[in-house]
C-alpha cells in the first residue's frame, strides 16, 4: 500500500517542518515535497500536524484473564484512537506473564487482535507475589522489561536479585514503588480534601520511600531502572538527585497527576487511582521536574474497570481510570496553550523520550517504519466517555472542554484509525 500525506506540518528532528510524506511497505519513503504524480492514495492533511505515533509505557489492556474490563482488541483501538502506536502492557493478568507459557497466552492474542504494537512486561515475581524471581531467562526475549505494577516489591534482597538478573539481561525494572506497612487503609491522597471529608489517606512517604531504597540498589547494580506513575514532590527531588549522581534511571507521570489536585477531587469512583492525585504543591514539583528533565516521560497508566467496580464513590471503587484517549487533548490544552510547555515539548514526552529509553523504533524520517499520527488542533470538543473505544469509561476529565482531536493514525504503515479528517 502506498500513501501520500499532503501539506501537513511534520515533527521531524525536534522541530515541525512545511513536508508531504510518502509511505510504502510500511516504511516512510521520503519526507519533503511530494512528487507531482502519485499513484496511491493521497491523504489531504493541509492545516494538520503529523506527529510520530505516541508511545505509552504504561497501560493496562486486561487480557488474559479480565477481559470483562478490557481487550487487547479494545485497548488498541483505543490506543490508535488517541494517536498512539506503541505501548507497554503490565503484567498484572491471570496468569500472570512469569513463564514462558503464561507469556504466551498473552503474546497469541496480541498477534491475533492488535492493531498497534504491543509490547508486554513480564512479572519481576511469580504471581507478582514477591516471594518467588518469575523466569527472566526464559521470557526475556519477548519482553519489553520486567514490572510488579499494581504492588511494590516488599523484599530488599527480592529486588536486588532481580536487579542483577535484568542487568546481565539488559533489560529494565520497570517499578510501582508502594510501601504496603505505611498505606493503613487509604484510598486518596493524605491531604486536606481526605480530612475534610473523613477518607482514608495514602502518605506521599509510601511511594517515595521506596524510591529511595530502589536508587541504593540500583547504584549497587547498575541496572536500567524505571520509576512507574510518581505523584509526590519528594519523588521528583530524589530522582533528580539520583540522575546528578549517575544513576541509570528515568521516570513517568500521568496527565491527571499534571493538571490536577486534590481539592479538585469529587466522591466518585472516576477519581480514583493509584498513586492518588496528590496536593498542587506536587502537581507544581512534577511540573517542574517535566521542565528541568527530572520527568522524563508522559504514560497514561491507561488501566479501565467495569461500569460497577468504578460506581461505588472513592472508598468502594477500584483503583484505576482510562486515559489513552484523552491524553493528548487535555495535554495539548492545559499545557501547551496555557504556554507552560512547548508542543515539541509535549511530543518529545508522548513518542521520542518513551521511545528511545524503552527501544521501541520512532521518528518521522525515510527508512523509519511509518508509525504516526495526524492532529487537528483547531478542533474544540468536550470530552464524553460515552464516546470512548475503550470499554473503560472513568475519567476525571469527563465534561472538560479541550481542543487537539486525532484524525488519522498509521501504524507499520497502515491505516488503523481515521476520523473525519477534513471536518
Amino acid at each position: 500500500m502506498s500513501i501520500l500525506l499532503k501539506g501537513a506540518k511534520v515533527y521531524t528532528d525536534s522541530s515541525f517542518v512545511d513536508a508531504d510524506i510518502i509511505i510504502e511497505n510500511g516504511s516512510i519513503v521520503s519526507v519533503g515535497e511530494a512528487v507531482s504524480s502519485f499513484a496511491g492514495e493521497i491523504i489531504d492533511c493541509s492545516g494538520k500536524y503529523i506527529f510520530p505515533g505516541f508511545v505509552d509505557v504504561h497501560v493496562h489492556f486486561r487480557e488474559p484473564g479480565f477481559s470483562y474490563k478490557e481487550t487487547i482488541k479494545s485497548g488498541s483501538m483505543a490506543a490508535a484512537k488517541g494517536g498512539y502506536t506503541s505501548v507497554c502492557t503490565m503484567p498484572n493478568l491471570n496468569p500472570c506473564p512469569d513463564t514462558k507459557e503464561n507469556l504466551k497466552l498473552q503474546l497469541d492474542i496480541i498477534k491475533k487482535d492488535a492493531v498497534i504494537n504491543v509490547y508486554p512486561f513480564g512479572t519481576i515475581t511469580k504471581g507478582e507475589k514477591g516471594d518467588e524471581l518469575s523466569d527472566f531467562e526464559d521470557i526475556s526475549n519477548d519482553v519489553i522489561g520486567f514490572s510488579d505494577d499494581g504492588r511494590g516489591v516488599q523484599s530488599d534482597e527480592m529486588m536486588l536479585s532481580a536487579m542483577k538478573k535484568a542487568k546481565d539481561l539488559d533489560k529494565i525494572i520497570s517499578a510501582h514503588c508502594e510501601v504496603n506497612e505505611l498505606l493503613y487503609g487509604g484510598y486518596i491522597h493524605d491531604g486536606e480534601y481526605a480530612k475534610i471529608n473523613g477518607h482514608k489517606g495514602i502518605c506521599s512517604e509510601s511511594e517515595w520511600k521506596q524510591i529511595e531504597r530502589d536508587i541504593e540498589l540500583c547504584k549497587k547494580t547498575g541496572v536500567k531502572y524505571h520509576v512507574c506513575h510518581i505523584s509526590a514532590k519528594e519523588s521528583v527531588d530524589i530522582i533528580r538527585k539520583a540522575k546528578a549522581d549517575g544513576v541509570d534511571i528515568t521516570c513517568e507521570t500521568g496527565p491527571h497527576y499534571l493538571v490536577m489536585n486534590d481539592m479538585m477531587l469529587r466522591d466518585e469512583g472516576r477519581f480514583k487511582m493509584n498513586p492518588p492525585i496528590r496536593s498542587d504543591e506536587d502537581r507544581l514539583a512534577l511540573l517542574e521536574g517535566i521542565l528541568d528533565g527530572t520527568v522524563d516521560m508522559i504514560a497514561t497508566d491507561h488501566a479501565p474497570h467495569s461500569k460497577e467496580e468504578k460506581s461505588k464513590g472513592l472508598a468502594g471503587s477500584n483503583m484505576g481510570i482510562t486515559g489513552l484517549e484523552t491524553s493528548f487533548p487535555i495535554m495539548y490544552t492545559m499545557l501547551v496553550k496555557n504556554n507552560v510547555i512547548s508542543l515539541e515539548k509535549l511530543i518529545y514526552l508522548m513518542s521520542i523520550a518513551p521511545a528511545k529509553r524503552f527501544g521501541i523504533e520512532s521518528g518521522i524520517k525515510a527508512g523509519n517504519k511509518a508509525d504516526l499520527c495526524v492532529f487537528d488542533l483547531n478542533v474544540e470538543y468536550t470530552i464524553n466517555s460515552e464516546d470512548f473505544v475503550s470499554m473503560g469509561k472513568a475519567t476525571p476529565f469527563e465534561g472538560e472542554n479541550v481542543k487537539g482531536k486525532c484524525v488519522l493514525t498509521i501504524c507499520n504503515g497502515h491505516v488503523v484509525f481515521k476520523g473525519e479528517i477534513n471536518e
